[in-house]
């Protein structure tokens, strides 16, 4: 493991001219795997106040693709190498929960069937190739969203990729597929219900936030901290709407698939800078009466040389 201390790249006169107390060298033990730009952020980093849970808008393969003249599928294609690198990096610094918005309802409604059918088999190979890095990385499969609509094969591939990766310990990677918050919300309104129904009837059906939470697709993972949404788009456009009430919005003009992990600690980095109220009075960061602190929205444009949208 590499240790950065916060005093590097100090002149020794400068150093000198650092009260005592302040001159004490704070060390940030670097987690193994990350490169030299992404070590340098993560230095930066309090490793204590790390979000618990941050999800993805993964917007800007189709986008990414016209740009450079290539066909839709050649983004898509290119978007499967930016998870695997924001992956293995959320694994790397220990993120507990990972969500990525990898196909919405709407896209399964709307898209072109052939769109579809390329989109299935790619998430279907993903699921075979990847195995090896989330077992390599610890890394706990889970999905969300309305799966019994996806074809056969496909959720005959997930349940198997689930069940190879349930005895990791690491980062939950969460893929929302065919998801839509919306949909989340009514699925769970209906599950009360029929609970109710089965246990003495509809009169006594009790709805607070906490019987929602309790039946709604993430109900095991951790609140939500933070989205990022990439290719520069002001929206969640249906994802994760009830769990987003309090979380911090990230959005980079960055199309997904030239999204990194470096792309991944900058936004934590800024999360970091981030005053969470918890709807009161300033609270240091991270810390709060039990509940969630109120959303801000950030248009943030990395500066790393990523190329960018216009």
């Amino acid at each position: 493991m590499a240790v950065i201390s916060s005093n590097a790249g100090l002149t020794p006169n400068a150093a000198s001219s650092i009260p005592h107390v302040e001159r004490q060298v704070l060390r940030t033990t670097v987690p193994p795997g990350l490169d030299r730009k992404q070590a340098e952020i993560f230095s930066q980093l309090d490793p204590g106040q790390l979000p618990k849970h941050v999800a993805i808008i993964m917007d800007g393969n189709g986008r990414w693709a016209k740009r450079r003249h290539l066909p839709r599928i050649a983004g898509h294609r290119k978007g499967v190498e930016a998870v695997r690198d924001v992956v293995e990096t959320a694994a790397r610094i220990h993120l507990p929960a990972l969500t990525l918005y990898a196909f919405s309802a709407e896209n399964f409604l709307r898209r072109p069937p052939t769109e579809i059918q390329f989109l299935m088999k790619l998430l279907h190979s993903y699921l075979k190739n990847e195995l090896a890095l989330m077992q390599r990385n610890n890394i706990r499969l889970n999905f969300i969203g309305r799966i019994h609509s996806l074809p056969q094969e496909v959720q005959e591939r997930m349940a198997w990729a689930k069940e190879e990766t349930s005895g990791n310990t690491g980062t939950v990677l969460t893929l929302a597929l065919n998801y839509g918050a919306r949909s989340e919300l009514v699925d769970a309104f209906k599950a009360m219900v029929h609970v109710a129904a089965n246990n003495g009837g509809l009169d006594h059906l009790k709805i607070d936030e906490e019987t929602v939470d309790r039946h709604l697709y993430t109900r095991n993972l951790p609140e939500l901290d933070l989205v990022i949404r990439t290719s520069g788009e002001m929206r969640l456009s249906n994802f994760l709407l009830w769990q987003a009430a309090y979380a911090e919005i990230y959005v980079t003009k960055t199309y997904w698939p030239d999204f990194s992990g470096l792309d991944l600690l900058e936004a934590i980095r800024e999360f970091q800078k981030r005053e969470r109220r918890y709807g009161g009075l300033n609270e240091p960061h991270g810390l709060g009466p039990g509940t969630h602190s109120h959303s801000s929205s950030h248009l943030h444009t990395p500066s790393h040389g990523h190329s960018h949208n216009k």
